[in-house]
């Protein structure tokens, strides 16, 4: 019979596309993967993936096990943990990945905590502002802000995370304090333009349409475009032109006075956040937990 760790290591190989990179994921030498998939398919007799030197795919049979093996795998760690949830502790490489801003501002400074209460928990922290391929690249649970995009994900929404309108002290001097969004045209306010790429059309400054739930935007100059969240909100405190941004970011910068909010009452939309893992087998003791705390850590900021 199959052993549960063949079929674990299968699965991650699969999902990844690559002995190499499953085994960096889990943790083990690149051999012992390869082993324990030979000798899954000897026991199966059946192929299940197709290698060749540059990749592996699924078979016709790898793919229906595949599904299959997912499933059993979840309950298999639903019946593990069925009547330990309390006295267990968590054990084992968790991968995550988290927005860079958020890892830095909010997620890393509350880090020590949770480590505290899960010292057995070894955690990888990617953070980058793309959408990585969860699968492919192995991660057990990702923090993305936004529409999801693929419907085979399973996300958990968290709420939305408040935005305000900011500017430093000296661009206000210089500019004025604005009360209205006819201010923003007669005070000749200037906004940093973002965008993820550079040359674009500029966002332009979103504001609500009082009486409704939509949006929309005002078309503001600005001498200054750039195409990341940390040098957005640098341009904003070196006094460059007003920025719109999530409050986790510049929350401290706010408390210090090095930033101002203006205009409360027309607020950009906020940002819808959820945590997404790649199906339900993920969902083991350790993503729980870290869901559940990282939803704690958020919630401040939340609307």
């Amino acid at each position: 019979m199959p052993s549960l760790d063949s079929i674990r290591i299968f699965i991650r190989v699969a999902e990844m596309g690559s002995f190499t990179r499953a085994a960096d994921s889990l943790g083990i030498q690149k051999g012992r993967a390869s082993t324990a998939v030979r000798k899954l398919e000897e026991a199966l007799g059946v192929r299940l993936l197709h290698r060749t030197t540059r990749s592996v795919q699924l078979t016709e049979d790898g793919r229906a096990f595949h599904a299959r093996a997912r499933d059993v795998l979840a309950d298999v760690d639903d019946l593990r943990t069925m009547f330990a949830e309390d006295r267990v502790a968590l054990r084992g490489r968790l991968r995550v990945d988290l927005p860079t801003e958020i890892a830095r501002t909010t997620v890393m400074p509350a880090l020590p905590a949770f480590i505290a209460t899960h010292p057995e928990l070894e955690l990888e922290i990617s953070s980058t502002d793309r959408q990585v391929n969860l699968v492919q690249e192995g991660f057990d649970c990702v923090l993305r802000i936004g529409p999801i995009g693929d419907e085979t994900l399973i996300a958990r929404s968290l709420g939305q995370l408040r935005m305000v309108n900011a500017a430093s002290p000296a661009y206000l001097e210089r500019h004025g304090v604005p009360r209205t969004l006819e201010d923003l045209r007669l005070q000749e306010h200037r906004m940093v333009h973002y965008s993820r790429t550079l040359g674009g059309k500029p966002y332009g400054w979103e504001y609500p349409i009082i009486g409704t739930d939509d949006y929309a935007t005002l078309a503001l100059p600005g001498g200054v475009h750039v195409n990341s969240v940390q040098t957005y909100e640098a341009a904003g405190l070196a006094g460059l032109g007003l920025i719109q941004a999530a409050l986790y970011g510049i929350r401290q910068h706010l408390e210090s006075g090095a930033l101002v909010e203006i205009l409360p009452d027309f607020r950009p939309e906020p940002l819808k956040v959820s945590l997404v893992v790649a199906h339900r087998h993920n969902l083991s003791r350790r993503v729980r937990a870290f869901m559940g705390w990282i939803e704690e850590v958020l919630t401040p900021y939340l609307v």
